[in-house]
């Protein structure tokens, strides 16, 4: 099943409670979403709540989640205040293909690339790979000027500490330091 954009829909799991009497509520839960629905509904109502509750947690996620033009602005607006304005890219975007990379920055034509597991993630920590990939912009390397750079944002370690985090409780390959997944 897909959604109206052409994206596979999330896995659903049905969780009846005979304690549940006439609430219906969903939440994400990792890859899926978690409809929990009374014992006593039938299976054609089941159905209906199960749809609905789905479009209202995709439709959740979707308004929280930043566009390709939105991440383009936010990081004008970041190159702006953390870095003088001179990091401009020529895009900047989501992508689903890094799997061991928060983001990605190719200085010859500009391009930045986020990865799409960062979209559920705070703005800070976002906005740190951002600055990141920025700084990429006017250093290649992970030289000391480059750090100087991305230490101006004032939530550094703070995110570091993050995605460290993450990585760890998903197991993931890289830490955050010169390699920590932010290129």
């Amino acid at each position: 099943m897909s959604t109206k954009s052409g994206e596979p829909r999330a896995q659903v799991e049905v969780r009846r409670s005979k304690r549940r009497r006439r609430t219906v509520s969903a939440y994400r839960e990792g890859d899926r979403i978690v409809v929990l629905i009374p014992a006593s509904l039938s299976r054609r109502q089941e159905e209906e709540w199960v749809e609905t509750m789905v479009a209202r947690v995709e439709r959740a996620e979707a308004r929280r989640r930043p566009s390709d033009d939105e991440l383009m602005r936010r990081a004008t607006a970041l190159s702006h205040t953390w870095l003088d304005a001179r990091a401009r890219p020529s895009s900047v975007r989501w992508v689903d293909n890094q799997r061991s990379r928060w983001g990605s920055c190719t200085p010859v034509d500009r391009t930045i690339r986020l990865s799409s597991r960062l979209r559920d993630m705070p703005g800070w920590v976002v906005d740190y790979v951002l600055v990141h990939e920025l700084a990429h912009l006017l250093e290649p390397g992970h030289d000391e000027r480059f750090w100087r750079l991305v230490e101006r944002y004032p939530h550094v370690e703070r995110a570091k500490a993050w995605l460290d985090g993450y990585s760890a409780g998903a197991r993931l390959e890289g830490g955050v330091d010169g390699s920590d997944g932010v290129d």
